[in-house]
């Protein structure tokens, strides 16, 4: 019931009171329009939030209150069980790869990972393909791994072209350590030739040989980063570091030779998923000493090295400028880092890469001094509420708005509303 009158009462009143009542509901029609359009937005944006967390969360860091924000949206906590799986793609034998299939694939795996809810899925880049999967009740994520790896090899039975193989990272506690297993995923997947088409990485090595790896494990961990952000030196020193190692622990040449080449594997997919096309490391032959065997491996570096300054090259000087200035002119939209890149080109990873190395912060960062730099301009207008503000810069949430602007500038967008009034918002700088 919406209101009730007297009676009796004049005509005037009834009148002016049924179109009181026609107002109220066409309001909270309108209202629910909004909303409707609202949770409709959510959905369509949903995919593109999860393929951004898996990017920021295995390439680049984020800050809490981005994590918070779109962990709110996808639905999930920081401190969950969960594990990598790299999906690594490529021809079979015989076969060009299709790159059409190889999307029409992506999306499939991409639909029924988010009916499944086992899990969020990155970008695909260099046929290379992410997954973050988390621990359901009851049961082991080992298991759901496995059910994961026959789901893909069923979808794959619809491109006689197509082969997938999987690594699979071991299982840490929170989202804080999951770039750990996201590199482990890659080790797991060094050598593709095992029928079974998937590698955990805790089955990579017997119980007898785990002490004795794990200095070199520790450096191949170390090598994925130092590829992802250019160091080459420092990939060099590391891999024959490795042999050496080798060499001091009194294995074979032959051994070392297979290490270090499970290792520049490693080393190309990464360059792969940056989007960067360099011949796949081989030995010519089988090194008969150590000596040759470094020289050999220099060589085989240095060949993925020129590959990654040649792309550095032909990446187009001001294309941080433009992605900038895309950002800028779109920041009261929902921007992903695959939309900047179907844009400009690019891997999302190395559009990631290169905002850190220009700008010294990635690209959610910008996004937001965008937001909050045009929110302060809108704040002068009062005729504007807060919360208008608020969805006009692209948030969804007051409350997270205020939490952001609070982050930046130290004080609550509503504290920063009565400086204006008062005169005194040139006292206002970031933190």
């Amino acid at each position: 019931m919406k209101d009730y009158i007297l009676k009796p009462s004049r005509a005037d009143v009834i009148i002016d009171k049924v179109n009181e009542i026609l107002e109220e509901i066409t309001n909270d029609r309108d209202k629910d329009t909004q909303n409707q359009q609202l949770a409709d937005q959510l959905v369509k944006l949903m995919p593109m939030a999860q393929t951004d967390l898996v990017t920021q969360l295995l390439f680049d860091h984020v800050h809490d209150i981005h994590l918070e924000e779109v962990l709110g949206l996808v639905g999930g906590s920081p401190e969950r069980e969960a594990l990598v799986m790299t999906l690594m793609m490529y021809a079979k034998e015989g076969k060009n790869l299709d790159k059409q299939a190889l999307e029409r694939w992506y999306m499939m795996v991409k639909e029924q990972l988010q009916q499944s809810m086992y899990g969020w899925i990155g970008a695909m880049t260099g046929r290379q393909i992410p997954l973050i999967v988390f621990r359901e009740e009851n049961k082991s994520l080992r298991s759901q791994a496995l059910v994961l790896v026959r789901i893909i090899i069923n979808l794959l039975q619809r491109f006689p072209e197509l082969e997938c193989f999987v690594g699979i990272g071991n299982v840490y506690p929170s989202l804080e350590h999951i770039r750990l297993s996201y590199q482990e995923a890659l080790l797991a997947s060094s050598d593709m030739s095992i029928p079974s088409k998937y590698r955990f990485y805790s089955d990579s090595m017997n119980s007898s040989e785990f002490e004795q790896e794990q200095h070199a494990r520790q450096l191949e961990r170390l090598i994925i980063d130092d590829v992802r952000f250019g160091n080459w030196e420092q990939v060099q020193i590391r891999i024959i570091g490795l042999i050496e190692h080798y060499e001091k622990c009194g294995a074979s040449v032959m051994v070392s030779q297979q290490r270090a080449l499970e290792t520049m594997w490693i080393t190309y997919r990464m360059l792969q998923e940056l989007g960067i096309e360099s011949e796949r490391p081989l030995y010519s032959f089988q090194a008969s000493h150590y000596q040759q065997l470094r020289t050999e491996t220099i060589s085989m570096l240095e060949k993925m090295m020129r590959s990654a300054i040649t792309m550095n090259k032909n990446v187009k000087p001001d294309v941080v400028h433009q992605i900038k200035q895309y950002i800028m002119e779109n920041s009261s939209m929902d921007i992903s880092l695959e939309m900047i890149a179907d844009r400009v080109n690019l891997s999302p990873y190395y559009i990631s890469k290169l905002f850190k190395e220009q700008l010294g912060l990635n690209y959610i960062d910008y996004l937001t001094e965008c937001r909050i730099e045009r929110a302060k301009s809108l704040m002068c207008d009062s005729e504007l509420s807060l919360k208008e503000i608020t969805f006009e810069v692209g948030y969804n949430d007051p409350n997270y708005f205020s939490r952001v602007f609070r982050r930046v500038y130290g004080i609550t967008p509503t504290e920063y509303r009565k400086m204006i009034i008062n005169n005194k918002v040139q006292i206002i700088t970031k933190e």
